[in-house]
């Protein structure tokens, strides 16, 4: 256990994955460029007696205290975990990479700590096809998330630890990869980290006529970042979220209303900086999920799952936006690119995490 703590590095054994299949469509190298915080996540099943005594809730998602930090040496000596690449943008960004087929289409940037954590991750994201770049931070820890899983749902409690530093400085040295990308996609996780450089992303995106996307990713990033969210989501072309987030986000702003439809149609109207009509895309878990876009509420049904058949709700949503980044990239429409990010996520809850276990045969 380190002083931070963070679990013994000589214990992680991660499995994973799939290599790239071949090139399978037109998109240019570098089109998808994601910002966010490589973790590597820890996963296992645990009671709710676990949770109770670390203050956690299921199906929910936190930063690390203080009070949270002896949990990581305690998953790691009484209960069989799971090592496995994760960060929500890193995340989706991988699974982009498994549909669309052809190496280096997503380019990702974060911070890491100089370790063996860091390695795995590195060797992991470019095994996946993902041209990583992370910025290193010689103090910090690799960043890790514990993922207590229970009755399939999944609590997040994540030690940022070297992922909370990324710095401008790194951003700058490497803009070109920047400048080479049409789509963006930032987790709303990284506002905690350098809201400045998701905002530079989002401005040069709105400067050039290109694409920017943005997920709430969890309640209390409106309940306690809503300044550094609302100065971004003038940007936000494409907006995701769960109902959780979207009914707290609505709260935040006084919509005053449940209705999560009108919710949906609320967001997209807030301030525009283009043209472009704001797309919300809003997932209800089991139900439908709700796609605002040309001024109407669109249902769109997921692919339905026997409970027997869930082994892990963990990433599900990240999958989900992959997906739908993979068709959105090729140009496809609203209705293929729901199709995909159905598939994705229906694919990711039958496995623990978002590992990829086979090649992806999406059509």
């Amino acid at each position: 256990m380190s002083d931070s703590g963070e679990p013994v590095q000589k214990k992680a054994k991660v499995e994973e994955q799939s290599k790239p299949v071949e090139d399978c469509c037109e998109v240019a190298e570098g089109a998808l460029f994601g910002l966010g915080n490589p973790l590597l996540d820890i996963s296992t099943t645990v009671t709710k007696d676990f949770l109770d005594k670390y203050d956690l809730k299921a199906d929910n998602a936190i930063l690390a205290e203080d009070k949270h930090k002896p949990m990581y040496d305690e998953m790691v000596k009484n209960f069989d975990v799971q090592y496995t690449p994760g960060g929500a943008t890193q995340n989706s960004l991988r699974i982009a990479q498994w549909i669309l087929g052809k190496p280096n289409l997503a380019t990702f940037f974060g911070c890491v700590g100089k370790d063996e954590f860091a390695t795995t991750l590195l060797e992991k994201a470019k095994a996946s096809g993902v041209n990583v770049n992370y910025d290193e931070n010689e103090k910090e820890a690799t960043g890790t998330c514990a993922v207590l899983i229970t009755d399939n749902l999944r609590s997040l409690c994540a030690n940022l630890a070297a992922a909370n530093c990324y710095t401008s400085k790194h951003l700058d040295k490497n803009w070109d990869q920047v400048e080479r990308a049409s789509f963006f996609y930032s987790a709303g996780f990284h506002l905690t980290v350098n809201p400045d450089a998701m905002l530079k992303i989002a401005q040069h995106s709105y400067d050039e006529k290109k694409t920017y996307c943005f997920n709430l990713s969890a309640p209390f990033l409106s309940q306690f970042f809503k300044e550094p969210l609302l100065k971004l989501l003038p940007y936000v072309d494409y907006l995701f979220g769960n109902e959780t987030e979207a009914h707290e986000f609505s709260k935040q702003q006084n919509y005053g209303t449940e209705d999560l439809k009108e919710i949906v149609k609320k967001i997209s109207e807030e301030e525009k900086k283009s043209e472009k009509t704001r797309i919300v895309v809003i997932t209800q878990g089991s139900d439908p999920t709700l796609v605002y876009k040309d001024g109407e509420v669109k249902e769109f049904p997921v692919i339905p799952i026997k409970e027997e058949d869930i082994v892990d709700t963990n990433g599900a949503g990240d999958a989900f936006v992959g997906g739908f980044l993979a068709q959105l990239i090729q140009g496809k429409d609203i209705e293929d690119c729901i199709k995909c990010a159905n598939y994705t996520a229906n694919y990711c809850i039958r496995q623990s995490g978002t590992l990829i276990n086979d090649k992806a045969d999406f059509k």
